[in-house]
C-alpha cells in the first residue's frame, strides 16, 4: 500500500483547502447557493402587508415581503438607480412602499417603481422594467424558499424529494404539520467554521457517543455510531425510560395530531441540500437553516416549532428546547475545533471517513460535481 492508498474501510474526505480557500467558497456561492432553492424565512414572520426580512443568499442580499394582496414576493435588495442597498435592516415593516435612502426611488410591495424625484419628466422610463429584480419563491413546511437562478431547478425533486429520499414516503413529513406549527423558540448561532463541516457533522453520528451524552441517553442506538440518516425510512427509537424528547427525558408537550403510531417515540433527521436540516419528533419539529457568509463563517438559525395552542398557552418549552440546544452547541464547538486544522499540512489531502460515515462521501461527490457544472 502506497502513502496515498487507503485501506478498504476508509475513504478520503475533501482536501483541507475546500474548507478554507476564499476562491472555492466564492465558487460555491455562485454554483450552489445562487442556483438552488434556499430556505430564507419563516412564513409567519411576514404576517402583514409590508412586513419584510432580508437574508444573504450567496453573494446577494434578498428582500422578502408580503404584498397587500397577501402573496409573498422576493427581490434582490438593490435599488435600480445607483445600486444602493434598499433595506439595511434585517427585518421591519413599511406601510406602502420601499424607498431607497440615497435618491428616494420608491418601489411598491410588488416591486414596481412607483415614484422617484422628477420621474414625471422621464416618461420613457418604464416602471416595471426599472422595478426591483424579482427572485423565484415557493412555500413549504411553513418557510419561504427562494431561488436566484433564472430557471430554478425542480422544487419537487430537489427540496421535497430530499424528504422522500430520507423517509421513504412522500407523505411521511406531512404528518408533522410543520406549516401549521408556531415558532416556540429561535436561537441564532454564529459558527466560525465552513458550512460543509456543519453539514458533515449533522449527517453522521460517529461522534455522538463522544460529545452528545444527553442525546445518546435519549436515543441509545446513536452510541453505536450510525446516524438515523444512514438508513432510509428509519427513525431512532427513544430510550425506554424517556417520556419525551427533552433534556432530562421528562414528558414534553402535546403530540402533533397527525403523527402516526409508527412515528411516535422516534426521531427522524433530514438534510435538504445545500443548507437545511429538519428534525422530527412527535411533539415538535426543529429546523436549522445555514447562511454561509465566508469560508470560515456560517450563521445557523434554529427554530423549535410546536403546536400553536401549546405556544399560545405559555407552556414551559425549556426542557424540549434545551436538549437540541446542547446538541447544537456541542456540534458547533466541534466544527470550530476542526476549522483551524483545515489549513494544516497534515490535512492538505484531507482526512478519512470510517464505514459509518461513508454516506458523507456522496455529499462530497455532490459538492465536487456542482462546482464542475
Amino acid at each position: 500500500m502506497t502513502a496515498t492508498e487507503l485501506p478498504a474501510s476508509l475513504i478520503r474526505t475533501l482536501p483541507g483547502s475546500a474548507y478554507t480557500d476564499p476562491q472555492i467558497f466564492a465558487l460555491e456561492q455562485e454554483k450552489i447557493f445562487e442556483t438552488m432553492w434556499f430556505c430564507a424565512v419563516r412564513t409567519s414572520e411576514l404576517d402583514a402587508p409590508g412586513r419584510f426580512r432580508t437574508v444573504q443568499v450567496g453573494r446577494e442580499s434578498v428582500l422578502v415581503t408580503r404584498t397587500r394582496e397577501g402573496s409573498v414576493k422576493a427581490f434582490l435588495n438593490i435599488c435600480r438607480h445607483r445600486g444602493a442597498r434598499l433595506c439595511t435592516q434585517e427585518e421591519g415593516e413599511v406601510k406602502r412602499a420601499f424607498q431607497c435612502p440615497y435618491h428616494a426611488w420608491t418601489y411598491g410591495l410588488d416591486g414596481k417603481l412607483v415614484a422617484a424625484p422628477n420621474l414625471t419628466s422621464m416618461p420613457d422610463v418604464d416602471r416595471t422594467t426599472y422595478g426591483l429584480v424579482g427572485v423565484h419563491v415557493r412555500e413549504w413546511l411553513g418557510y419561504v424558499w427562494v431561488c436566484l437562478a433564472d430557471e430554478p431547478p425542480s422544487f419537487e425533486e430537489d427540496v421535497m424529494g430530499a424528504a422522500t429520499e430520507r423517509l421513504g414516503d412522500p407523505k411521511a413529513i406531512d404528518h408533522y404539520q410543520a406549516d401549521e406549527l408556531a415558532v416556540g423558540r429561535r436561537i441564532r448561532y454564529d459558527v466560525r467554521a465552513n458550512w460543509k463541516l456543519v453539514v458533515e457533522n449533522f449527517m453522521e453520528c460517529y461522534h455522538c457517543a463522544t460529545i452528545h451524552p444527553e442525546l445518546t441517553d435519549m436515543l441509545p442506538e446513536f452510541k453505536g455510531g450510525f446516524a438515523a440518516q444512514y438508513y432510509v425510512g428509519h427513525g431512532a427509537e427513544f430510550a425506554d425510560e424517556a417520556e419525551g424528547f427533552t433534556v432530562d427525558g421528562s414528558a414534553g408537550v402535546a403530540r402533533i395530531p397527525g403523527v402516526t403510531e409508527e412515528q411516535d417515540r422516534r426521531y427522524y433527521a433530514i438534510t435538504v441540500k445545500p443548507q437545511v436540516f429538519v428534525n422530527l419528533v412527535p411533539d415538535h419539529v426543529i429546523v436549522l437553516r445555514m447562511i454561509p457568509l465566508a469560508a470560515d463563517h456560517t450563521v445557523v438559525e434554529c427554530d423549535w416549532l410546536f403546536l400553536k395552542d401549546v405556544v399560545d398557552s405559555g407552556a414551559d418549552l425549556d426542557r424540549s428546547v434545551e436538549l437540541f440546544h446542547r446538541v447544537n452547541t456541542q456540534d458547533f464547538e466541534a466544527c470550530e475545533r476542526c476549522q483551524p486544522a483545515m489549513d494544516s499540512r497534515a490535512y492538505a489531502q484531507g482526512g478519512v471517513l470510517v464505514p459509518s460515515e461513508h454516506h458523507i462521501g456522496a455529499f462530497h461527490e455532490w459538492v465536487t460535481a456542482k462546482l464542475r457544472d
